[in-house]
């Protein structure tokens, strides 16, 4: 186990990864409830401080680096993917985090979370989605709904929203999760797993912006709401959700989810979730209500990919074995010189 600062041979604990930096987020923001879980889990990881590593754009999320005792770089507008990809070509053997938000991840970043996505970096990516420009004052952004008024769409958004975890499936993400700022036990949960998986985990993160975007999420922070719409996902169950005296479940008409009662259909014409099935986690990310329930927790899992790293490594070996260690030097002067005079 790592040890803390000062005092050798002691376990971490959740007070050695705060800063000393004053948390300068709205009050009742849902950041502070990520923030002290993922300040929880760190002592669990298992890894000295000086090898973990969070990585932002810009953003309120963006300010994750500045309250987390580890390394941290707080980079520009949506280019947190490229510099975590440098960093782990550079640095393998760092844990890095990168943390982003619907606005710098899927507008300006988009290109750039494409791309660390299907390169299976071995990165974690935490995007809270609060569907809503919170640092510039209310502006839409690219997953607030359609129709959505706001400072910069008086009228209505004319946009239609992008969903996160369909982004993530189709770009070749190999975890791709989605959990919510309240219900702290599952974010814990969820955080856990994807910081553990190799390669590129996407985890959405479900977050309030209560001074710009209250209760965006409030179909499951209502309780009975929640009750009736919230599907929580396990590896080879029954997508059941609803409450115990009226429950309902998933099946599959073709490629089109249908919601049935679960009294009224034998129990093998459920569609059971499989994390290793990226066509149904497409089909899972496309969910929302009323029309159906909004599934948690992980969408897909892929296990032993290799990682862009490991490629760019191996390559590495191969030319090295080949032709020698490289000079600079000799490079620079080679092909086609001349002098100036």
């Amino acid at each position: 186990m790592s040890t803390a600062t000062g005092t050798p041979g002691a376990p971490y604990t959740k007070k050695d990864f705060e800063s000393d930096q004053d948390v300068r987020w709205c009050p009742g923001c849902g950041d502070y409830a990520i923030l002290s879980v993922v300040q929880k889990l760190m002592p669990d990881l298992g890894i000295a401080r000086e090898n973990i590593v969070f990585v932002s754009g810009i953003g309120c999320s963006s300010r994750f680096p500045y309250y987390m005792n580890t390394y941290g770089f707080h980079t520009i507008h949506g280019r947190a993917p490229a510099i975590a990809t440098g960093l782990k070509l550079a640095r393998p053997e760092l844990k890095v985090f990168v943390v982003t938000g619907d606005g710098d991840g899927l507008s300006i970043g988009g290109n750039h979370l494409l791309h660390v996505l299907r390169r299976n970096v071995d990165v974690t990516i935490l995007l809270f989605n609060n569907r809503i420009y919170g640092l510039t004052k209310g502006q839409y952004s690219p997953t607030s709904e359609l129709g959505k008024v706001t400072k910069s769409t008086p009228a209505g958004s004319a946009d239609r929203p992008v969903s996160p975890c369909a982004f993530a499936v189709t770009a070749g993400a190999s975890l791709v999760a989605r959990t919510v700022d309240r219900n702290v036990a599952h974010m814990e949960a969820i955080l856990r797993r994807a910081s553990g998986h190799r390669g590129a985990a996407f985890v959405e993160i479900l977050q309030n912006c209560n001074v710009y975007n209250d209760k965006a999420w409030n179909v499951l922070y209502d309780r009975e709401s929640k009750t009736l719409h919230e599907l929580r996902l396990e590896h080879g169950k029954p997508l059941t959700f609803g409450p115990a005296d009226d429950r309902r479940g998933l099946t599959l008409d073709g490629l089109r989810p249908r919601v049935v009662k679960v009294g009224e259909v034998p129990e093998s014409a459920l569609w059971r979730h499989d994390e290793g099935d990226a066509a149904a986690a497409f089909l899972l990310s496309q969910m929302w209500a009323p029309e159906c329930p909004v599934p948690i927790g992980t969408l897909l899992a892929r296990q032993g990919e290799a990682t862009y790293e490991d490629l760019i490594i191996d390559q590495e070996q191969r030319a090295v074995s080949d032709r020698g260690p490289g000079d600079i030097a000799k490079l620079l002067l080679s092909g086609d010189t001349w002098k100036i005079g």
